[in-house]
């Protein structure tokens, strides 16, 4: 059984010491793909770096809602080398960015810079647009916001994915109408996660990814650990449980999507 991890961070601190050790193992447990993906503008030149040293690993850069600057100023500054990166990237024959993110709003963290949040998260859809690809979205607090930026203020040329999916059916309904997919991720797990087998079910197969968000939110039965992508398998068999499916049918159809999704074709 194959598996894809659709959205993880292995340029952390965490994996300073063992990094490429725990790399090797993933590979050989059966995680045959997976996004390390960027969340400000060194995290993305760092994930960079890991994607283009394994093949089996590709990359998203952005700057996330929790890393912004202070000012629009130095945002504007870090968005123009962000795009001379994706420049740099796209046009060659190994490229290994695949999205712009993970990008979005959080007012869990941060609530006193929320116009400039709105700000980095509308220029970098403009960004995926111009370059034609999707997006990873993280909201967490800032449902509203998020849609209404997604359907009247910037709506999204491919929709790309909303990683660690909020457990919201009426975010899941709306962000499944505008094309997105779902990418669920540990707390699906959770013994007291709300909601979670009832937006399971209401996603379809076509529209469904996994994630571990390495080394956050480690699953059941690893909670309180760090995370890796070894644990993607208990994402897998939870999702199984909750649809009534074999867990290889759920790897199988997540692993299909993440490469449409990606567009990732090897």
């Amino acid at each position: 059984m194959e598996l894809f991890d659709s959205h993880a961070h292995y340029d952390d601190e965490k994996f300073n010491e063992d990094r490429e050790e725990i790399l090797k193992e993933i590979y050989n447990s059966g995680v045959t793909k997976l996004i390390s993906a960027g969340y400000s503008l060194e995290s993305s030149k760092q994930a960079l770096e890991i994607a283009k040293n394994h093949c089996f690993i590709y990359t998203t850069c952005g700057i996330s809602p929790n890393d912004i600057p202070e000012t629009e100023e130095e945002l504007n500054r870090q968005l123009a080398e962000l795009e001379e990166i994706l420049k740099e990237n796209l046009s060659t024959s190994n490229n290994k960015i695949v999205a712009i993110g993970e990008i979005g709003l959080d007012y869990y963290w941060n609530t006193e810079n929320k116009e400039l949040q709105k700000q980095a998260f509308i220029k970098q859809i403009q960004l995926a647009n111009k370059y034609n690809l999707p997006i990873v979205i993280h909201t967490r607090d800032a449902i509203m916001d998020t849609l209404d930026i997604l359907k009247n203020i910037q709506p999204t040329v491919k929709p790309g994915m909303f990683h660690c999916c909020p457990l919201n059916v009426e975010l899941v309904k709306e962000a499944l109408k505008l094309g997105f997919y779902i990418s669920f991720c540990g707390p699906v797990t959770f013994k007291n996660s709300k909601n979670a087998k009832q937006v399971v079910e209401i996603v379809s197969l076509d529209k469904m990814l996994i994630e571990t968000d390495s080394p956050y939110l480690s699953p059941e039965p690893n909670r309180g650990k760090r995370n890796d992508s070894r644990n993607v398998k208990y994402i897998a068999e939870k999702v199984a449980e909750f649809k009534g499916l074999p867990v290889e049918q759920i790897a199988m159809q997540t692993y299909k999507n993440a490469e449409k999704i990606f567009n990732i074709n090897n």
